[in-house]
């Protein structure tokens, strides 16, 4: 995994590094459990209404007030995720995190398909939904920040946008196939057999994604970045130890990255997971219209992803940050109020409001995991992400949908937006630009600091080779 550097040293993580072969096989490896995850959550936000109908008690609007609560429950618990995933990840590599993450992910999801009714068995319908939810968010609270690690420190310094947008493009796609998969059962089996049973059909197929997964990353050795540092002895041994260090040295890090995942989930669990209720309930659209919508919007944010993450390389990751956040804060409300004209419309102000979207969504993967040096970045990364996300990412739908109802004005997700957008911004302004930088050594990637570790090693590297 080791070739020559600058001086004749080796360098992993260089361009180059890492044969074209072997970085297509990290690229699935990793994209296929972040497709996992969102093809879940596509289900679920299309097939809530079924879901509520199904396994909670109540009226229609309180059972999917529920199933949208169940849903944010998830969430709370992937801080948890987070802190025992990462710590793992760190003390024995990325591979071995993922590999059970994504076998966790997918069997939740398929269990939830075989949940009996409310009307079969009572209370524990909802509270066995509430395990799996729970167990779900559990593992993707490793899942995401092992996957977006792995595929940051496998890519070339010089290319690391573009192959880590890779990684969102598996976030639509699988979010995409859900609903696509959910809205054809309903166009052949039609609404009675859709909430009768036909709704759990796509939940089960989430078990081949799972096989595929496994033996995709049971295909790839860890990468090149951890080795180096696992080969020098240089990784966290102890959990308390690994906790301390990032608390004490890296807080700026862990506050900058909570910030920017307040603006990036606000954003992305409203597009995705709420747009199709709130065009059903709030602007009048049919349940058919509801759903299409956002899947048209979502193809075009899949086409424009790699163009985002190859331009993230050229001019930097925080250029694309900055045009994001001030493009959604100043065309929020115009482009809701353009959704609410009718079904064009709203196909528009969607399809607009997901490109200007894109360029956050598309250097998630080179973005984060450079904020904090290998030792403890998938702790940092795991941690401070969905310590963010379970506060105000998962939590969105059911947010959007209570303060509407609360005040009465369809324009919420707009203002929620705008001012996740401004969090994202002032987090912006301490985030250190590190687009072509290495991700390699103890040492914040893009800091001075690092650039002087890196001219050791390989110095180090290069002394090592004349002497053997």
């Amino acid at each position: 995994m080791l070739v020559a550097g600058p001086a004749g040293g080796s360098t992993p993580g260089s361009e180059g590094a890492v044969p074209p072969s072997v970085m297509r096989r990290a690229i699935a490896a990793s994209a296929i459990g972040n497709a996992t995850e969102w093809f879940d959550y596509g289900i679920y936000a299309y097939g809530v209404v079924y879901i509520a109908g199904a396994l909670f008690p109540g009226n229609a609007q309180q059972a999917t007030f529920f199933a949208l609560a169940t849903f944010a429950i998830s969430f709370l618990v992937r801080p948890f995720g987070g802190l025992f995933w990462g710590v793992l990840g760190d003390r024995f590599g990325r591979k071995s995190v993922l590999s059970l993450t994504i076998l966790m992910m997918s069997g939740s999801t398929f269990c939830i398909g075989l949940i009996p009714s409310y009307d079969s068995v009572g209370f524990w319908s909802p509270l066995l939904l509430v395990l799996l939810r729970m167990v779900q968010g559990f593992s993707t609270g490793g899942e995401y920040g092992g996957a977006a690690t792995f595929m940051a420190e496998y890519a070339p310094d010089q290319r690391r946008g573009f192959f880590g947008s890779f990684l969102e493009f598996g976030t639509l796609a699988g979010f995409s196939f859900g609903a696509l998969l959910m809205l054809g059962f309903l166009v052949l089996m039609g609404e009675e057999v859709m909430h009768d049973w036909g709704w759990r059909l796509p939940f089960l197929v989430a078990a081949p994604f799972g096989l595929v997964g496994i033996y995709l990353r049971s295909k790839i050795e860890d990468t090149p970045v951890f080795q180096e540092i696992e080969q020098a002895g240089r990784q966290e041994r102890e959990v308390g130890a690994e906790l301390k260090t990032l608390m004490s040295n890296y807080r700026r890090s862990l506050l900058a990255l909570a910030g920017l995942v307040v603006a990036l989930n606000v954003v992305n669990y409203t597009l995705l997971s709420f747009m199709p209720t709130y065009f059903s309930t709030q602007l009048g659209l049919t349940t058919d219209q509801s759903l299409v919508v956002p899947i048209i919007g979502m193809l075009f944010m899949m086409l424009f992803l790699p163009f985002a993450g190859h331009l993230s390389d050229k001019v930097g990751r925080k250029p694309l940050w900055w045009f994001s956040l001030v493009g959604l804060f100043v065309l929020a409300i115009p482009l809701y109020h353009l959704m609410a004209t009718g079904f064009a419309g709203a196909i528009i102000g969607f399809v607009v409001l997901g490109l200007l979207y894109v360029p956050q969504l598309a250097t998630i993967s080179a973005t984060f995991p450079a904020m904090f040096p290998t030792h403890v970045r998938l702790a940092g990364f795991a941690i401070a992400y969905n310590i963010s996300t379970s506060l105000f990412g998962g939590t969105a739908p059911a947010v959007n949908d209570w303060m509407i109802a609360a005040t009465g004005s369809a324009l919420i997700p707009a203002y929620l937006m705008m001012g996740a957008c401004v969090i994202g911004g002032i987090a912006l302004m301490f985030v250190v630009e590190t687009a072509g930088h290495s991700l390699r050594g103890t040492e914040i990637p893009g800091t001075n600091a690092s650039m002087r570790e890196l001219q050791m090693m390989d110095s180090h590297n290069v002394t090592s080779e004349a002497i053997s």
